[in-house]
């Protein structure tokens, strides 16, 4: 049986929301009416961003409740057309408090190269987020989308959308916009690298290493979690790191040989 969860009252999550959203525009991890997030109020109700809302400008009239489901509950407008997705993300991870969905430029340019940030280089990224597998294209608000996000959300708390942008999911609405300020960073820092050079990956029994002290000490996935407890040769299933994901491609950075979100999705 899950835990019960001590909550903020919805206000306090109205007021979270709004400033989240406020902070994904000025930190220009979207624009204009990009983007999405939501909190859960309860285990049956979640708060989310409506349709058509410019994020810099949002109040809290502009959100409005549904249950996983979708139904609206209460509030003007209708929800985020990409609310299946968050909702795919809750009803995948009871353990998920908030999903934010924004579109990261450098992040996005990767995926648009056809290059991966699934790569274990900064210890920092390694502890917190493992690896962010890229999602392959899907039209935008589809069943289809939802269900690949969803899948993916079992092993991951960040996701790259080819072409798209980016999913996060966090304990609260802070720690999903952490998680994609990580992202955001670490796809500015390897594209400087790639400038300069050449990315080079960490050892990858270091990375090993790095993520399943991450895994025990800042939680994540719980299918990731579990196995962080197992032999160190498991390790890979968590997360994707090192030999995980494959082993990175005579450029650097071009996406590794095999690389399938099939294996990121195994139960």
């Amino acid at each position: 049986m899950r835990a019960m969860t001590r909550r903020a009252p919805e206000t306090r999550l109205r007021q979270q929301l709004v400033q989240f959203g406020h902070l994904c525009y000025e930190r220009r991890l979207l624009v204009g009416l990009d983007g999405n997030l939501s909190v859960r109020l309860t285990d049956a109700l979640v708060l989310a961003t409506r349709a058509g809302v410019h994020k810099g400008l949002m109040t809290a009239d502009d959100l409005v409740v549904v249950d996983l489901a979708g139904h609206r509950v209460r509030g003007q407008g209708q929800p985020t057309s990409e609310l299946a997705m968050h909702l795919a993300c809750y009803r995948e991870r009871p353990d998920v408090e908030a999903v934010v969905h924004a579109h990261p430029p450098t992040a996005v340019a990767f995926t648009i190269a056809g290059l991966t940030l699934a790569r274990c280089v900064l210890p920092e990224v390694v502890l917190t987020l493992g690896t962010v597998p890229t999602l392959p294209y899907s039209t935008t608000g589809t069943a289809d989308l939802a269900e690949q996000v969803a899948a993916a959300a079992r092993r991951h708390d960040a996701l790259l959308l080819d072409r798209h942008g980016a999913v996060c999911l966090g304990t609260s609405l802070e720690d999903a916009f952490c998680k994609l300020e990580t992202l955001e960073h670490l796809a500015m820092i390897m594209k400087a690298a790639r400038d300069l050079g050449g990315v080079q990956d960490l050892p990858a029994d270091e990375s090993e290493r790095l993520r399943r002290m991450g895994l025990l000490r800042y939680g994540g996935p719980p299918a990731a979690v579990a196995l962080a407890h197992a032999p160190m040769a498991d390790l890979p299933e968590a997360c994707g790191a090192c030999s995980g994901c494959g082993r990175p491609s005579a450029d650097g950075l071009a996406a590794p040989a095999g690389f399938s979100v099939a294996r990121l999705t195994r139960a």
